[in-house]
């Protein structure tokens, strides 16, 4: 029998989702092993039983790597840049994420000021070489970073989006020395220097963990057909994530809004996934996800927004999301003045919470809705024993178990919904017009607290939501990007673009996706927008604008600084057999707090019940991967998905 596997390594869990040709989905859900992600995939693969045609992956190591994991050491990189611009990518933008900190420190530098070297180049601003670079001077640079031990190099000359040619005679010489080369026109091809010189930084550090664990991954995968998910929300070839890793930080939450677009086509959806560390948000509309090429790695958030000044910047498009430290893994807290807190650290899958049973001691999220009732004593089908004594007596260290409990529910429900609110309301749209889409492992235990906090009527828990972002890896087409800074004919431009990538991919493309970053002219950053006609750039520009900021500026010119195209080649819909059961009685009743009051509440086992079977809440459904809690008032009925609705 011939199958298909998806793998997404998250913090906590790793997910694998095999997908036989029949259509039938059977599930694999271990805890990840932080030190050595690719031993549980090797493992996995081991045991099945079936001709592997299709290998899809999801991977946290790019961003593992910059938030310094024990055994990812950064390889040492050099960085050459135009003379005078040394100090650039530690200069920065002055961004001071916390004003009045005086303790405050900056990330430290992925490349010391002593691999900084300055080359003896210049282009202007309009294109033009004024000065070649001299290949003697790059060779004698080459030699000195062979003798200081360096392993990758990137390369950022100032205005090279425009004019790539001093970038490209360096690359070809360093070529010579290294293995491991990110110049800025290829990875990074806009303008602002300081963020284009970040993204190919970031770039080469990553190439040589990225490409070997990639590598080194696919030696031992039965099939060579191995893709990646990007965080832009399409798969790509194992040489592409190589050579770009960058494009790699977000991949896992992508895949999740993938998923969703897919399952529910031409729906409004807000996609909420809530792991073991982290949960996202993020926004569908007809079937069409947003994009953003905006993303600090390994900074910090403050309740989803990403604080500028904290991380490293990237300038990539990602799956436009806001991400906040709410977890099952979340741990529970007091700070000096006693007052209680949830997170931002996790647990993780090492030790974890405490009733995991593997030394945690510290309270989380998932502890409490243990005690609380919310979640059973076994999880994974049994595979993961929880111990509820020992959960309420670590509880107990932070006060009564059973309050501390429910404090810290609506703690972290109320810190998700903000999170929601970011992508939505922030962004100029109702939550209340939409359906929440809700997977994960904890996300379907709060969805219909989420769902009332911010107004909407109608849950969406899919199959397997546990897995459901391991599921989104099958469901996602081929995507491949080009850009181009500062267009001069913006349609032949575009045409130029999806040149390149039909060349480039050496096959026929479906279609295109354009895309172009607009500001109003004298404004300091841009608005991305789709591009389904040139002629209608500033309409749309403005009705986002509008709906951003609430204004526009009539009498101001429009400027289009980057024009982008994404290549979509579409894989072929995976048939998915949603199996039904023909029992419709509770396997038990168990005593959970809804708000309030403890009340007895039917648990149901999803896979047992039959299609079309109605919920009435309060009740708790189990399955393998999560456990969906119903509230008094909600009603639901049992289909592809289970469909929730407030009555």
């Amino acid at each position: 029998m011939q199958c298909k596997i998806a793998i997404d390594i998250g913090g906590t869990f790793t997910d694998f989702i095999i997908l036989s040709s029949e259509g039938e989905i059977s599930t694999i859900k271990v805890l990840t092993n932080p030190k050595d992600p690719g031993k549980v995939i090797k493992e996995a693969i081991i045991s099945l039983n079936c001709n592997i045609s299709e290998i899809v992956h999801a991977t946290t190591l790019a961003t593992n790597t910059l938030l310094g994991q024990e055994n990812l050491e950064i390889p040492k990189t050099a960085l050459l840049t135009t003379n005078g611009f040394r100090d650039v990518i530690e200069i920065g933008r002055q961004n001071r994420p916390r004003l009045y900190d005086l303790y405050f420190e900056k990330p430290r530098q992925l490349v010391p000021r002593s691999l900084r070297f300055e080359v003896h180049e210049r282009v202007n601003a309009n294109g033009d070489i004024i000065k070649e670079v001299e290949e003697d001077e790059i060779e004698n640079v080459a030699k000195k970073l062979l003798d200081e031990g360096v392993v990758s190099v990137a390369v950022s000359y100032l205005h090279s989006y425009l004019n790539p040619q001093n970038e490209l005679i360096t690359e070809s010489i360093l070529n010579k020395y290294f293995k491991y080369i990110s110049i800025s026109s290829r990875i990074a091809s806009e303008p602002r220097e300081y963020e284009r010189t970040s993204t190919t930084v970031v770039n080469a550090v990553l190439m040589p963990i990225v490409s070997s664990y990639l590598e080194n991954l696919r030696s031992s995968l039965p099939t060579s057909n191995f893709y990646i998910m990007s965080s832009s929300g399409g798969l790509i070839d194992v040489s592409e994530a190589s050579e770009k890793p960058v494009q790699l930080i977000e991949s896992g939450p992508a895949a999740g809004v993938i998923a969703s677009a897919s399952f529910l086509p031409n729906e409004n959806l807000i996609s909420f996934d809530m792991g073991g560390t982290t949960a996202k948000a993020g926004v569908i509309i007809n079937g069409n996800f947003e994009i953003t090429t905006e993303y600090e790695v390994g900074g910090e958030a403050h309740h989803g927004r990403i604080v500028k000044g904290s991380g490293y910047p990237i300038r990539f498009p990602f799956v436009d999301l806001a991400e906040v430290s709410a977890g099952g893994g979340t741990i529970i807290w007091r700070d000096e003045a006693n007052a209680l807190r949830v997170g931002p650290i996790s647990a993780g899958a090492d030790p974890g919470p405490i009733c995991y049973g593997r030394g945690g001691n510290k309270p989380t999220i998932a502890d409490a809705n243990l005690i609380l009732g919310k979640l059973g004593t076994e999880l994974i089908g049994g595979n993961l024993k929880l111990d509820k004594e020992s959960a309420i007596k670590g509880m107990s260290k932070l006060g009564d178990p059973y309050e501390v409990s429910k404090d810290a529910l609506d703690l972290i429900n109320l810190e998700m919904a903000r999170a929601i609110r970011l992508v939505t309301v922030e962004r100029g749209l109702d939550p209340s017009s939409f359906s929440l889409i809700t997977f994960g492992g904890a996300g379907p235990q709060h969805a219909v607290y989420l769902a009332e906090e911010i107004g909407i009527r109608r849950v969406i828990i899919p199959p397997h939501p546990g897995l459901f972002s391991a599921l989104g890896l099958l469901l996602a087409d081929w995507r491949f990007e080009a850009r181009k800074s500062y267009p001069k004919d913006l349609e032949n431009e575009f045409k130029e673009l999806e040149r390149r990538l039909h060349e480039r991919l050496k096959s026929s493309v479906d279609y295109y996706i354009r895309l172009a970053d607009v500001r109003y002219e004298g404004q300091g950053w841009e608005l991305t927008i789709p591009v389904n006609d040139v002629r209608e750039i500033r309409k749309v520009f403005e009705e986002k604008h509008l709906a951003t900021y609430g204004f526009t500026m009539r009498d101001r010119e429009i400027e289009v600084v980057t024009i982008r195209v994404f290549a979509v080649k579409k894989r072929p819909m995976p048939k998915i057999k949603v199996t039904y059961g023909n029992y419709d009685k509770p396997k038990e009743v168990r005593k959970v707090m809804i708000d309030d009051d403890w009340v007895d509440v039917n648990v149901y086992v999803r896979e047992k019940l039959p299609k079309g079977f109605k919920i009435k809440g309060p009740a708790i459904i189990e399955e393998y991967s999560s456990t969906t809690v119903v509230k008094d008032g909600w009603n639901g009925i049992v289909e592809d998905s289970i469909t929730l609705v407030r009555e």
